[in-house]
């Protein structure tokens, strides 16, 4: 009988520095849930290249990585346009002969768009920044991740793309297909020692999606709007994709998880006739 030589489980060394050294791509890493993911992979020892369309908020992430004693560069960029981020690409790897890690972050459900009212412009629009960002950069960084002898991709997308959206089903169907190219990814990467896998937010506070104002009087509401009972941060969903980023999760590719608090699991969107809309925060059914 042959004696099979199996290999052993990635040591972890030091949990307090899980990207030790690792060279890390976010984009949209500037503020909200990247800007999250860009400061807390620098604490846990990354050299973290930020892509951004916006110089402001990404210098502001870079001078608090900085400040911190961590390692940070911005580029800007904006990830629809593949020749921006050809450019911020080669910017990187004048610097770095591999990246290990990729985060790809950028999306947008705005401008929102009932379908009925919508247009080719507005599924074009819907499409470059939600999917093409995500597959252009992974292009861009996929080819040093194999030369490197692997790595981690995460792609936060939305729960949305998990469960039935009647907000604008375009929106949906292209987190949907960033959760799908996540695990049909993985599947032809593993072998080359990259790991794939998305997460997707829900009710999370960013600059983009502002919970705080919109639930302004109905905040008693929230152990009824998630089930964990409270509304979510960028940094939840930051150390989510530390996880997946580093060798806690070396054994866990092709997965999708919904960082929601609960909203998934548990229901997702209502229709209110006292509000005579679809809502994910019912203040009166």
């Amino acid at each position: 009988m042959t004696d099979h030589q199996y290999p052993q489980p990635i040591p972890i060394g030091d949990w307090n520095r899980l990207l030790e050294g690792r060279v890390a791509v976010v984009t949209g890493g500037g503020t909200g849930i990247g800007g999250a993911i860009s400061r807390l992979f620098a604490q846990h020892g990354a050299i973290v290249e930020i892509i951004d369309i916006d110089a402001t908020v990404a210098g502001e992430a870079v001078a608090d990585i900085e400040a911190a004693g961590g390692k940070a560069r911005a580029h800007i960029a904006d990830c629809r346009d593949w020749e921006q981020l050809q450019n911020a690409a080669e910017a990187i790897f004048a610097d770095h002969a591999y990246v290990q890690v990729l985060v790809n972050n950028v999306g947008d459900f705005r401008p929102l768009e009932r379908f009925r009212k919508s247009s080719p412009e507005s599924w074009k629009a819907m499409y470059d920044i939600n999917f093409f960002s995500t597959v252009a950069s992974t292009k861009c960084f996929l080819e040093s991740m194999i030369a490197g002898g692997g790595g981690s991709i995460v792609n936060v997308h939305s729960v949305e793309g998990m469960r039935g959206y009647p907000g604008d089903p375009i929106y949906g169907a292209m987190k949907a297909a960033s959760a799908k190219f996540s695990t049909d990814l993985a599947l032809s990467m593993g072998r080359n020692g990259i790991r794939v896998n998305g997460i997707g937010p829900d009710l999370t506070q960013t600059p983009q999606v502002d919970y705080i104002s919109t639930s302004v009087g109905y905040e008693h509401l929230w152990e009824a709007w998630a089930p964990v009972g409270r509304l979510g941060w960028p940094e939840d969903q930051a150390r989510v994709a530390l996880f997946l980023a580093s060798d806690l999760s070396a054994y866990v590719t092709g997965h999708n998880i919904p960082v929601d608090g609960g909203t998934k699991a548990g229901a997702g969107w209502f229709f209110s006739p006292t509000e005579e809309r679809f809502t994910n925060r019912p203040k009166g059914l």
